[in-house]
This record gives C-alpha cells, sequence and structure tokens, in this order.
C-alpha cells in the first residue's frame, strides 16, 4: 500500500478531479451533441440527391465542418479564446474549457452523423415521398428512427473521443484527470497518481461502450 500512499492521502483531490471531468465530458457532450446532430442532417438533406437538395450550401457547411475538424486541440483553444471569454468571462478553468471542446466534438459528431444517415436505404426515403411525407416528417421517422443504432454508435464514438479531450483540457487549466496525471503525477513524480488516472479513464470508456452497446441491442430490429 506503501505506493499508493500519495492517493490515499489525497482521495478527495481525485474526487474532485473525477468530478471536473464528467462535468466537462457531460456539458460538452450534450451541446456538442446537439449541434452535431443538426449539421449533420444538414449535410445529408442537402447532399445531391438529398431531400433539401442545395449543393451550394452543402459545400460550404462541409468545408466549414472540415475547417475545423482539421484545427488541432490546443490551436484550438487559442483561436477561440475570445468566443470563451465572452461567453463564459474567463479564458481558463473547468467552464471554460466546456467551449472548445464543443467546437472540437461538434465536427467531428457531425461527419460521423452524415455517414450514418448516408447508409440508410434510399428505398425507405422514396417510400417516404412518395407517401407525402415532409422533410420534417422524413428526418424523424426515416433518418433518425433507422439510423439509431447508428447514431449510438456514432455517439459512442464521440464521447470517447471527447473524454481524450478533456484530458487534454486538463493541461490549460480545465482541470480533471489530465491535469492530475500531468500536474501531480507526471510532474511531481507521483507514479500512484498517474496509474489510477489510467485506470479512471478505463473505467469511463468501458462504461460508455457498455451503455452503447446495450442501447445499440435494444434499437436494432
Amino acid at each position: 500500500m506503501k505506493f499508493f500512499e500519495y492517493s490515499l492521502a489525497n482521495v478527495d483531490k481525485i474526487i474532485k478531479a473525477l468530478g471536473q471531468t464528467l462535468y466537462m465530458l457531460t456539458f460538452s457532450a450534450i451541446f456538442a451533441g446537439i449541434f452535431g446532430l443538426i449539421i449533420g442532417i444538414a449535410l445529408v438533406v442537402t447532399n445531391r440527391g438529398g431531400i433539401l437538395e442545395n449543393e451550394k450550401f452543402n459545400k460550404i457547411l462541409d468545408k466549414i465542418t472540415n475547417l475545423f475538424r482539421a484545427i488541432p486541440f490546443i490551436i484550438l483553444v487559442a483561436f477561440i479564446a475570445p468566443i470563451t471569454k465572452f461567453i463564459i468571462h474567463a479564458r481558463i478553468g473547468t467552464s471554460a474549457a466546456i467551449v472548445p471542446l464543443v467546437f472540437s466534438a461538434t465536427p467531428f459528431f457531425a461527419k460521423q452523423v452524415e455517414q450514418a444517415l448516408a447508409e440508410i436505404d434510399s428505398g425507405l426515403i422514396e417510400a417516404s415521398l412518395a407517401m407525402g411525407n415532409s422533410p420534417l416528417e422524413i428526418i424523424t421517422s426515416v433518418y433518425l428512427r433507422e439510423g439509431l443504432p447508428s447514431l449510438i454508435r456514432a455517439s459512442s464514438i464521440t464521447l470517447i473521443s471527447l473524454l481524450g479531450l478533456t484530458t487534454m483540457a486538463g493541461m490549460i487549466g480545465g482541470g480533471g484527470i489530465g491535469n492530475l496525471a500531468i500536474a501531480v503525477g507526471y510532474n511531481r513524480y507521483k507514479d500512484d497518481v498517474v496509474l489510477i488516472s489510467v485506470v479512471l479513464i478505463l473505467l469511463i470508456v468501458y462504461a460508455i461502450q457498455a451503455l452503447a452497446n446495450y442501447l445499440i441491442r435494444k434499437t436494432s430490429h
């Protein structure tokens, strides 16, 4: 137990770091999920042959999405710092980290949504159009309903990716497990803290994957 001496004496700090990570993960996932779903649907329905075909709009939206996907997270944090300051009234901290997390995760999830919905059988969409359903009805009853298992899978991939970004956010003042592992574990040579940080991250990943697999089985038909 001597190896875990520092960790046992600082359980409160570990719990606080875990709470910060879950806080960043939860709220950034909610906003990135909403925005990413909207953008992903827009990319599909405005594409060539889509129910709301608009190639010019589609190309512009696709280029913007790919642009933000290409920006490394650390650079993105600096790039949108004025926006973060405007929204949160701070550039560093756990809440401030949510803004760049959303900006980074949204385009990633949007492309995952686009790919998931593009796989839906076009015959179902044509049948829905023939029945006189509106674009909104087709989106909700065909795209979202038939693509639900794929969307859940895409959500789990995005959540795991987002979890990795929260650890990077810890390195720039966001707190959380990433900050704990680097600032305490690595910089102070507390190997037990590093080990516990890795275990906590893995447990969250396994929990996300297990929940996703359960929901996929329940929604597949």
